[in-house]
């Protein structure tokens, strides 16, 4: 183990298209996504039987038999197999966490080379039966004789097979990630057409990526789909106003289910390395990894769930020694629009930062016009897993083109936040680009 701390390079990300669930990817499994894009990694960075010291992520919604995903896929890949595959998994946060430990590693000479990723499908959600009816089964087949396992069945009814498919409500609360959000923008006074703007230029800003190309050298074609399909070029505000909301039917109600990210099947990896084991092989460095935090609150007391992230800004600001204004790029995960709009408005809330930060003056405001600058998850969609890794991949090829540091925030379901903090591996800060005015 090195002495000293070593730089965290990014290379670079590959994902394949996010599609909305039970569409285009509905016959894919976590596995297939999760293999189609390491691949697509693998192919762009000529990394074909080469050894990757590890390779870490996972997915939020599985199957049982996905117990080693990262491991399984590696070995469906074209890397070599002496490569180790270890599954984990913070929700919403699973592939930026990957790349924070994976991180820690390189910086601390454990390893040289590392891919986070993540894949995620509801396409393709386990579908359970009660606990009692597994419960019948097990003991089933347990049985000696088909006599006594008939007997298994002696008090069965027919209820204990309605299916019990996966939910996004949280288990303490029993409220779903929407409703949790709607309540966070009542308390921050969100109105809704700030939040239909905000998925409007969502939108917008993503399909000027894609027309000038920025999206060329990161998406790798799955299943025949080359491209997004949840984003809409043609979004105008007028239609995003006739949308009825989805979470809350009263008229206090603002959250609909175009300012929320649908459902989502994709998968996305990125590579990290020491600068030398880069430089060995001829890749490029982008960015780098800096800081980054995880933190969380006490959502079941009834702290805001998705506004954790602005707990592990606040802390990995103070490690840094950075104000929150001190970034040309803002990378944060809109889950939600009012999730977005909540937490900068937290950020210029002196209550808030005094109570939940323990700030004496709160963080501030930002530059509005450095934030999501190619579009986020409201347009792209949101594969749990998958969403930090598309961040850092998409963020770290901005940085490489323009200078300057960058700031990620992603918030996870169980109130939790994840933060990252990217700098260009220019260096120097250039002018921002037409993408961001």
């Amino acid at each position: 183990m090195t002495q000293t701390l070593r730089r965290i390079a990014i290379v670079g990300g590959a994902r394949i298209p996010f599609c909305r669930s039970n569409t285009l990817y509905e016959d894919l499994s976590n596995l297939e996504m999760m293999t189609a894009a390491l691949n697509g990694l693998v192919d762009k960075y000529k990394l074909a039987g080469v050894h990757i010291d590890e390779v870490q992520g996972g997915a939020v919604i599985t199957h049982s038999r996905d117990w080693n995903l990262a491991r399984e896929a590696v070995l469906g890949t074209r890397l070599a197999p002496s490569t180790p595959g270890i599954t984990m998994m913070q929700a919403c946060g699973t592939s930026l966490q990957a790349a924070m430990n994976l991180g820690a590693k390189i910086a601390t000479g454990q390893i040289d080379s590392a891919i986070a990723c993540g894949s995620d499908t509801t396409s393709d959600a386990p579908i359970v039966f009660s606990k009692k009816f597994a419960q019948r089964l097990t003991k089933m087949a347990q049985q000696k004789s088909m006599i006594d396992r008939f007997k298994m069945f002696s008090d069965f009814k027919p209820g204990e097979l309605a299916p019990q498919p996966p939910t996004t409500s949280e288990p303490r609360t029993g409220l779903s990630m929407g409703q949790h959000c709607e309540l966070t923008a009542q308390q921050f006074h969100i109105p809704r057409v700030e939040q239909d703007q905000l998925a409007f230029e969502s939108h917008r800003k993503a399909a000027e990526a894609y027309a000038r190309g920025f999206h060329d050298d990161l998406i790798v074609p799955c299943a025949g789909v080359f491209r997004d399909n949840n984003l809409r070029a043609d979004m105008t505000l007028d239609k995003l106003g006739t949308l009825r909301t989805a979470f809350e039917k009263s008229e206090k109600g603002t959250l609909t289910a175009a300012n929320s990210t649908p459902l989502t099947d994709g998968a996305a990896a990125v590579l990290l390395a020491s600068e030398e084991w880069a430089a060995s092989l001829g890749l490029p460095v982008l960015a780098y990894l800096t800081f980054s935090q995880t933190a969380a609150n006490d959502y079941v007391a009834g702290e805001p769930l998705l506004l954790a992230p602005t707990i592990a800004v606040s802390r990995m600001l103070d490690r840094a020694g950075l104000r929150l204004q001190d970034f040309d790029y803002y990378e944060i995960h809109e889950a939600f629009a009012a999730q977005v709009l909540s937490t900068l408005k937290a950020f210029e809330d002196p209550d808030y930062c005094k109570r939940v930060l323990g700030k004496d003056a709160p963080l501030g405001a930002i530059d509005r016009s450095k934030l999501n600058v190619n579009g986020s998850s409201l347009a792209y969609g949101h594969p749990f897993a998958a969403t930090g890794a598309r961040i850092l991949g998409m963020l770290a090829k901005q940085l490489s083109a323009t200078g300057g540091r960058g700031l990620i925030s992603v918030c996870t379901a169980g109130g939790m936040g994840v933060a990252a903090i990217l700098e260009s591996a220019k260096g120097a800060r250039m002018e921002m680009p037409m993408a961001a005015e």
